[in-house]
């Protein structure tokens, strides 16, 4: 069948896309910008991608009309903490409209639980946005999940954090709410289980995995499975504006998805009464056991999404092709060049850096520069890098975004998503057994030009160090 797959480079799509192909589906995929799909891995499956912003109803023009199933995965959480609820509905509305005219028989929602009598803004704005779907002239289908255990996803990640950095956690009282978290796994078998199903068609069903946890007793399994030894302590004065920061600061959590993830904790999240389980039989994966496996892809290297992938900053949604030439005119450079005698050895390095590898040069100043940002609310570096090895455009890399990856070209582009008054690009490239190392820097306004003067030390000693330590010839 034809399948519609919305929000293609977001942490579901991305694990959801690789099962509807092995099923031999023809997959449109949507995308804000077409240099964040890696189409280079799909590239022998039948699949086309499609630049569509459901914000843009001119754009929803490129979707085909001959869709016989599509999957709605798009929200805006991490990106707002005020109007994600706007965002979100507005979006529906233009999806909704633009599929009324097209041949699709099935819309599939993923939402979250909304079984409680008081709902977090979170678990309201995916409510509203199954009431807007439900207006269409199609079957809706509703999966309704609370947390969602999986390699790089924001729960697993935060919580990943917390019990392997803290080996005593001091957390509000909602740390006792009950909720039922369920493996990725079971997700998409879920997803897949009711494509066209007609038992399933204009239906709302909760899923969830086989256990019933609080928080604390997610974070204490978490540690068993991990071997470690953690306390978990209730502190009621804890306001959700200081339980966001402290979440915030010591995972690697942007500060929006950390409030909206706080302001929904109070909530209980329980599968209410569905008989989805007597129409697709899979068996259900209990919390540790979801644990255990998203630990097996970390250690083999197949995390295939992370919630890092989606963009943290306003100006990036435009596009990371309108950043994708380095500018000249009106800023600041620092250009390196080093000849090198092994550009294999060069390359590997260049493709290896940051997150556990490093910087390679001066690494306290990277550190230093990553707390500083986080303290104006910005990313930091912990979100680290999601392959130890491969990088594609649109792949987070600690406080960077990477724009470019071209191997051919031997030619790597990262544009800084740290808060500062400009905007800054750094470009690795090999040529003719010469490395070149560009740093720009676009100030804005006075503000920027003094932040430049100012660092301009440190950058000089950050850069003039980082292509020696690159281009050396031995280990």
């Amino acid at each position: 069948m034809k399948i519609l797959l919305t929000g293609s480079t977001g942490y579901i799509a991305k694990r959801l896309l690789p099962v509807l192909l092995s099923e031999k589906h023809e997959v449109v995929c949507c995308v804000r910008d077409f240099k964040r799909f890696n189409y280079e891995q799909y590239s022998s499956y039948n699949i086309s991608v499609i630049e569509v912003d459901f914000l843009d109803k001119n754009s929803l023009h490129n979707i085909p009309k001959d869709i016989d199933v599509a999957f709605y995965l798009i929200h805006s959480m991490a990106s707002s903490i005020d109007n994600f609820e706007t965002l979100e509905l507005e979006s529906a509305k233009n999806f909704r409209e633009y599929m009324n005219h097209t041949d699709v028989k099935q819309v599939v929602y993923l939402s979250g639980i909304v079984n409680y009598k008081k709902l977090s803004k979170h678990l309201h704005s995916r409510k509203a946005v199954e009431d807007t779907l439900k207006q269409g002239n199609y079957n809706l289908t509703t999966l309704r999940a609370g947390i969602i255990v999986g390699s790089g996803s924001a729960s697993f990640e935060i919580i990943r954090d917390l019990v392997e950095k803290l080996p005593v956690i001091i957390a509000p009282k909602w740390i006792k709410t009950k909720t039922q978290p369920i493996a990725i796994r079971n997700v998409l078998h879920y997803m897949k289980g009711v494509l066209l199903n007609k038992k399933t068609f204009n239906q709302s069903f909760d899923i969830g995995g086989p256990d019933i946890l609080t928080y604390k007793e997610m974070l204490l399994q978490f540690a068993e499975v991990r071997n470690l030894k953690r306390r978990v302590y209730v502190a009621p004065i804890l306001t959700p504006r200081i339980a966001s920061f402290m979440l915030y600061f010591i995972t690697s959590t942007s500060y929006k998805l950390a409030a909206n993830l706080v302001n929904s904790m109070n909530v209980e999240v329980i599968c209410g009464n569905n008989n989805l389980n007597n129409i697709i039989k899979i068996d259900l994966i209990s919390y540790k056991e979801a644990v255990k496996l998203a630990f097996d892809k970390i250690r083999q290297e197949e995390v295939l999404s992370s919630w890092t992938d989606a963009l943290s900053g306003s100006k990036l949604r435009r596009g990371i092709s309108c950043f994708i030439n380095m500018p000249s005119h009106g800023c600041f450079v620092n250009k390196q060049q080093k000849t090198i005698s092994n550009e294999k050895l060069v390359f590997e390095r260049i493709w290896s850096i940051g997150g556990k590898t490093g910087w390679y040069h001066a690494n306290w100043l990277w550190r230093l520069r990553g707390i500083i940002d986080k303290l104006f609310g910005g990313v930091g570096l912990r979100r680290g890098r999601r392959s130890k090895k491969s990088l594609h455009a649109g792949d987070s890399l600690d406080f960077w975004r990477v724009l470019l990856a071209d191997k051919k070209e031997k030619r790597l582009l990262l544009y800084a998503e740290i808060k500062q008054p400009g905007e800054a690009w750094l470009e690795f490239k090999i040529k003719n057994n010469e490395l070149y190392q560009t740093f720009a820097f676009r100030p804005l306004g006075l503000l920027g030009r003094i932040y430049w003067l100012a660092t301009l030390p440190f950058q000089l000693y950050i850069f003039k160090g980082l292509i020696k330590k690159i281009a050396k010839t031995n280990n």
